[in-house]
């Protein structure tokens, strides 16, 4: 069994080495590595040709009657750290800020767990490249990795947060994170003199009524009930203060705790956009672009058992957790997989995607004794 301190190192290497979206070559290299050095005896160490940073690690039950999938991000951001940790990013304007470091320590613990206890099931260990863009989950599942003996019958996963106490689990059933979707739009009419505005078709205005349009969608086509975020974060238009901006570009996001509200706001979004556009006479052009970013719903059935087990497990310190609007791309493998995704508390005073964000260690074991006891009994 890996020791308290070899996991701390093993977290500490990959703090150091992060590597972005699809880039993450000496990540791999660095989790082949461990998982070499692991008793090799029920291991199947699988590279992933339709994914080359990806791995997958298979563990061969005594009596298998399913296969349980558990999943590990594995890139990190393009952020400069300010941590001032003596083990801090090697790696120039890139940083482990989401915590994928300890996401990869945790699974590589669980793993090292049942190399050495023959679990009841197949286990199937994804560590997965671009989680925070280029929709990796989606990538995978699209290109054929999870077919034959790769496809798990279940999914799990478990995401760092800040805001719980170092070591507590918390979940819920339902959605634990928002689907998230990109916003990108275009407005053309005519440029001209600021003196002769008559001669010209003011895309600022029509920006401007846009912006406003669009906060009526959550207030007014949105139940109450239900939650929903649209933000307008990027606007240029003009070049010079007394001339007309014939064309404007906007970006934004939109947020939703299901696909089915994500699509409606959506819809609605469109409809906003293309009436404003007859009403300013402008061509007006919006593409949407959700990937694989949807929202993290967990199967109510498998979740009701996770929940059970870490309430009623004296072991573990648990909490019932709201629903987050940050996006996660574990969503679109659980809206093809049932499974549970839930957060792992590391205690810290500065956010995810921080430079400052610094996750206390005593989480790592905490994590990894709280999902091998729920597999073992979930076997």
């Amino acid at each position: 069994m890996l020791t308290t301190s070899q996991l701390i190192q093993i977290r500490r290497d990959l703090h150091q080495i992060p590597e972005v979206a699809l880039q993450e070559h000496d990540t791999k290299q660095y989790l082949l590595k461990v998982i070499q050095q692991f008793d090799q005896q029920f291991l199947q160490i699988k590279t992933v040709p339709e994914l080359p940073t990806a791995l997958l690690v298979r563990v061969q039950g005594k009596r298998p009657k399913k296969t349980i999938g558990y999943r590990a991000d594995i890139d990190g951001l393009p952020v400069k750290e300010k941590t001032g940790l003596a083990f801090s990013s090697k790696n120039e304007g890139k940083m482990h800020a989401c915590g994928h470091d300890i996401h990869m320590t945790v699974a590589l613990g669980i793993l090292n767990y049942f190399s050495e206890h023959q679990p009841q099931d197949n286990l199937l260990f994804f560590f997965q490249p671009a989680e925070e863009s280029k929709n990796g989950g989606k990538l995978a599942y699209e290109q054929g990795v999870f077919t034959g003996e790769r496809r798990p019958d279940e999914f799990f996963a478990l995401h760092v947060t800040p805001d719980l106490p170092a070591g507590t689990i918390g979940c819920r059933n339902g959605t634990l994170f928002a689907g998230a979707a990109e916003i990108n739009i275009d407005l053309y009419g005519q440029d001209g003199h600021a003196a002769y505005p008559q001669r010209a078709n003011d895309m600022v205005v029509a920006a401007a009524a846009l912006i406003s349009q669009i906060q009526t969608i959550v207030a007014r086509s949105i139940d109450p009930i239900e939650s929903g975020v649209i933000t307008i974060g990027k606007v240029r238009a003009g070049t010079i203060r007394n001339a007309i901006a014939g064309h404007a570009h906007l970006e934004g996001t939109l947020r939703g705790l299901t696909q089915t509200m994500i699509e409606q706001i959506e819809k609605r979004l469109r409809e906003v956009t293309a009436g404003i556009g007859q009403s300013f006479a402008a061509r007006a052009e919006i593409e949407i672009n959700q990937g694989g970013y949807w929202p993290v719903e967990n199967d109510p059935k498998i979740t009701a058992e996770f929940i059970d087990y870490m309430k009623n497990n004296p072991a573990v310190k648990y909490q019932e957790t709201e629903p987050a609007m940050t996006g996660e791309d574990f969503g679109y493998l659980l809206a093809q997989i049932p499974g549970t995704m839930c957060w792992l508390g590391v205690e810290d005073d500065s956010q995810l995607h921080s430079a400052t964000f610094s996750p206390q260690e005593s989480a790592i074991e905490a994590g990894i004794k709280a999902i091998v006891g729920f597999f073992e009994e979930h076997m």
